[in-house]
Order: C-alpha cells, then structure tokens, then sequence
C-alpha cells in the first residue's frame, strides 16, 4: 500500500444539544490532547459567526487556548476570514501567538464571511470585503515579514515572526492566488467537494516558488466517521446528517444524537443535498477508511489531509482518533505480512 500523507484536524467547537460552551471548549481541548499524543500534526479552528451551535467565533483566541494546552501539535486558523479582520490585528494576533508559541503557529485565510450576509455586514470592516482579498494578504506578509527600513504600519508584536500563511478555498481563486504567491492551499473539500481535483492540479501546474515555499505543498480536507465497524460509522454519521440539514434550513446547528433511522427527518432532496455536502466523507473501520483513502488519493496528489470528525459523543470521537491513526499503520502491517 501506498504511504498516506500527514493526518490533521479541522475543528468548530460544535456545541452538544443542551451543553454549554465551557463544556464544549474543554472537549475540544481534550480532543486536540488527544490527537496530539497519537501524531497528528495541525489542529485547526474555523472561523464562524452567529451560528448556534458553533463556538468557534473568536479563533484567535481558541487557537492560543489549544496551544497553552498542548506542547507540540501545531495550531492555527482554518481558517481567519479576512474580510472581517484588518490585517493589521490579525498580524498582532497571530504575532502575539507565534512569540508565545515558537513554531507552532499557522495562519490560515479565507475570503468569505463565515457567516450569513445580515452578519457579514456587522462584522465588516470599511472596504470591498472579498474582493481585496489578494492585497490583503499581501499586507499580512509585508507585516509578519522583517521590518524595512522607514515602514509606516508595524505590527509589534508580528513583525519578523514569519507565521506561515496558507490559503483556504472552495474554488479555483484561492487555488491560483496560492500558486501565485508561492503559499501552501487547502482546499475545503469537508463541504464543497465538486472542484477539489481541478483546483488541485491548478494550485500544483501554476506554482511559483517564493521565501516561504519552495515547492507547493497542498492540504485536503475531508468529513470522517470513524468507528469500531461500519455499521457503527453508518450509525455515528445521523449526527452530521441532522446539523447539515438544519444548516440547509437555517436552523441552529447544536449536534444533535444519532438516530436508528434520517426516514422522516429529511425528504429525498433533502438527502441528496446532503450526501453531496458530504461527498468525500470517509467512514468504518481502520481497514473501510484505509481503503477509502487509497481510492480517494489514487489519482491527486496532497501532502496532507486534514479531517472533520463530526460524533456526538466525546469519548467516542476521541476514539474515533485512535481508528484514524490506526489507518497510517495498515500499509506497515501489510508490509510485515508480505515479508
């Protein structure tokens, strides 16, 4: 078998129906303990807004919370969505947290909202939001990078730290802006899976090396359920199915506990939004998603794959890591066998 790229995980803070925040933030920072002992080697926090169900509002502070309470995984945004954010502040934010935690900061960004248009134009700042996107991001390298000599704007703290910038996207933009400026792509194929082949072959035929990447290093997140058989993932997966359908409906979005049976819960249009949503989801056990793997990366090419791990229960989706682990060890096994 192939050798699997490197395993990381995108995180919300899915808030449990009935659950306080408190305690969703402690699971989230067990989860990412957890992970940490078993090798993973990102932990991500998405940026959302005025989502119920969703903790993860204020991201910067959350990926300092992961990081104090973590000692090696690497933590950042997945991402920082910059039209709501000077890049100025978010230069001081993630300088700050590269200065407390040295090398184990990543700056994701992203040119949506996150969020719905009545809030997006809360949040947002002066200016064409999206669409200066591309000198936006050039302001964050110019304010993380050296100092020069008789620059107006400095971000202390920020400036000379060098936290690594990626790109997030959905589309083929981020992809050839990414290229472009020599930065490492993530492509958000967790709930936009239709263009992720196109707009990795764009991000790798196009690269351009730069001071922060000499070659292109690309990363594809994907939904997951692992589970101890697929049965049990098949069952485990109700909880992601409800909070995508109340997403389509504009309803909270709490977890909610898998059920039996979506028969009722959701029309045949419904479902079929749904598992395209989730259209490069994994699920089963070590052996069902290792193969599953195979399949999905037999004809791309990524360096990493960060994972979304949508189970209700904690300590399960915490064992949900151990399976994901076990998955980088059926190649070793098999390996051992063939010997």
């Amino acid at each position: 078998m192939p050798t699997l790229p490197d395993y990381s995980l995108l995180e919300l803070a899915s808030v449990r129906e009935g659950d306080s925040v408190s305690t969703t933030l402690a699971n989230s920072v067990a989860y990412a303990q957890h992970a940490e002992t078993l090798g993973f080697k990102r932990f991500w926090l998405a940026e959302h807004h005025n989502m119920e169900g969703i903790s993860s509002s204020a991201t910067s502070v959350l990926v300092g919370h992961i990081a104090g309470r973590t000692n090696t995984i690497r933590v950042g945004s997945g991402g920082v969505m910059l039209p709501n954010h000077p890049p100025l502040v978010v230069a001081e934010q993630f300088g700050t947290l590269e200065c407390l935690y040295p090398g184990r900061i990543d700056l994701g960004l992203g040119r949506a909202p996150g969020t719905d248009p009545i809030t997006a134009r809360a949040l947002r700042r002066e200016g064409l939001g999206a669409e200066q996107f591309p000198e936006d991001v050039a302001r964050l390298q110019s304010l993380l990078g050296p100092l020069q000599p008789g620059q107006p704007v400095k971000a202390i703290p920020g400036a000379g730290t060098e936290v690594p910038i990626w790109l997030l996207g959905s589309s083929l933009f981020s992809a050839q802006l990414a290229a472009a400026r020599g930065l490492p792509y993530a492509f958000a194929g967790h709930f936009a899976p239709r263009l992720y082949r196109e707009a990795l072959r764009v991000y790798r035929d196009n690269f351009q090396p730069s001071e922060q990447l000499e070659q292109p290093y690309a990363m594809l997140a994907i939904p997951a359920i692992p589970a101890d058989s697929l049965d049990q993932a098949k069952f485990l997966a109700t909880t992601s199915y409800q909070r995508i359908l109340s997403l389509f409906r504009g309803q909270p979005l709490w977890m909610k506990p898998p059920v039996a049976s979506m028969d009722g819960l959701w029309n045949a249009g419904e479902k079929a939004s749904v598992l395209d949503f989730l259209g490069l989801q994994v699920m089963g056990n070590a052996g069902d998603i290792r193969q599953q793997l195979d399949n999905l990366l037999a004809d791309i090419h990524v360096d990493e794959l960060m994972f979304t791990v949508d189970i209700y229960d904690p300590a399960q989706r915490r064992h949900a890591l151990d399976i994901l682990a076990q998955t980088r060890d059926q190649s070793t096994s098999s390996m051992a066998s063939i010997n």
